[in-house]
């Protein structure tokens, strides 16, 4: 990788990318962020100032974005998408159409252009409910909601075309992330828990809280992503790695236990129905060989770091754009009202 390339981000100002994009500039490198930005700019607000031109936002869809934006990019990092299992479900066509479609389109343009590398962001829920311990890269894969089937299909595409081309594709698939973002989500184990701990005193856990689940920090998947774009080529070309760290692997009920102890007067509430099927726990040796580098992040790291936030006031706990059901159930809102009352384009003019 030279010292200065183009890189362009899909879904740059999300929770991932607003992380990820400031790490990319601070490297050396150029960005072009395509987003919707239906979360707003302001995530990335601080970054366009301070890198100017080095920077550039594009508000687009990735199934419509135009071929020109990955022109002279040596790689792309492909985080779009439509995020949250409960938000995918709230209109399954379209999550259908954007994560898959939309994904498969990106890669097209990306190999077109002549980019390098591609880094698609998958995700440990593909294992779904996960058969044993330990899961590595080469297990089944059993994913049980749409968000993981949309994942495991894209990235079952985008290896067949890293296997056919001379671009060096990369799958990492991110445990559960967590941890102080500049585009907050308070819809995420860690950071919902830590939340309602310090809001409300009160956590609740549904199903019983027996299964498992690996998490890792958004700072980390940061690091990871940069660091892939920087590996050797024949490292990381045609490379599934899961993005973790073997000590996150906890069971939901023993994170809610953490947080809990973390802020004193929490009352656990425990239910037994509305089970999750996803159960898995994760093996992460893979990665610390391929890059010689592994997440050092702890739960405790972030369960402290939001809760400090929150006490600082650098959290609004009741800004919707933190809850990505919620804000989209907003926009879906605004676009029904807006068909019903614009007359040509328009509402008041």
């Amino acid at each position: 990788m030279s010292v200065r390339s183009s890189i362009v981000v899909t879904g740059g100002a999300g929770y991932i990318g607003s992380t990820l994009v400031p790490m990319l500039l601070e490297r050396g490198h150029d960005v072009t962020v395509v987003d919707r930005f239906y979360f707003g700019e302001e995530p990335l607000e601080a970054a366009a100032a301070k890198y100017k031109d080095a920077l550039k936002l594009v508000r687009a869809d990735v199934r419509r974005v135009d071929p020109r934006v990955f022109e002279g990019a040596y790689g792309v990092v492909d985080l779009a998408g439509i995020s949250n299992d409960p938000a995918c479900e709230l209109d399954a066509e379209l999550t259908r159409t954007v994560n898959l479609e939309g994904g498969r389109r990106t890669h097209r343009l990306a190999h077109a252009a002549g980019a390098e590398r591609i880094v698609f962001a998958s995700s440990c829920s593909v294992y779904g409910h996960g058969e044993g311990l330990q899961l590595h890269e080469g297990s089944p894969l059993h994913p049980v909601s749409l968000y993981a089937k949309c994942k495991a299909d894209a990235e079952s595409w985008l290896l067949d075309l890293g296997r056919t081309t001379q671009v060096a594709v990369t799958a990492l698939r991110f445990a559960t992330v967590f941890g102080l973002s500049r585009r907050m989500r308070f819809d995420l184990a860690v950071n919902v828990m830590t939340k309602n701990a310090y809001t409300k005193q009160r956590i609740t856990v549904d199903g019983g809280g027996k299964q498992w689940r690996p998490f890792v920090h958004v700072r980390d998947v940061a690091e990871t992503i940069c660091r892939t774009l920087e590996a050797p080529r024949e490292k990381i070309a045609g490379a599934v790695l899961n993005v973790g760290n073997t000590e996150n692997n906890v069971r939901i009920l023993n994170l809610a236990y953490r947080v809990r102890d973390a802020v004193v007067g929490t009352h656990l509430d425990i239910g037994t129905g509305d089970p999750d099927l996803r159960d898995y726990n994760v093996n992460f040796e893979k990665i610390e060989t391929v890059l010689g580098w592994k997440p050092t992040h702890s739960i405790d790291d972030g369960i402290g770091e939001v809760l400090a936030a929150l006490k600082q006031g650098d959290l609004d706990p009741d800004d919707r754009r933190c809850y990505t059901l919620a804000q989209y159930r907003f926009l879906v809102d605004v676009e029904r009202t807006f068909r019903a009352m614009q007359i040509e384009g328009h509402v008041l003019g």
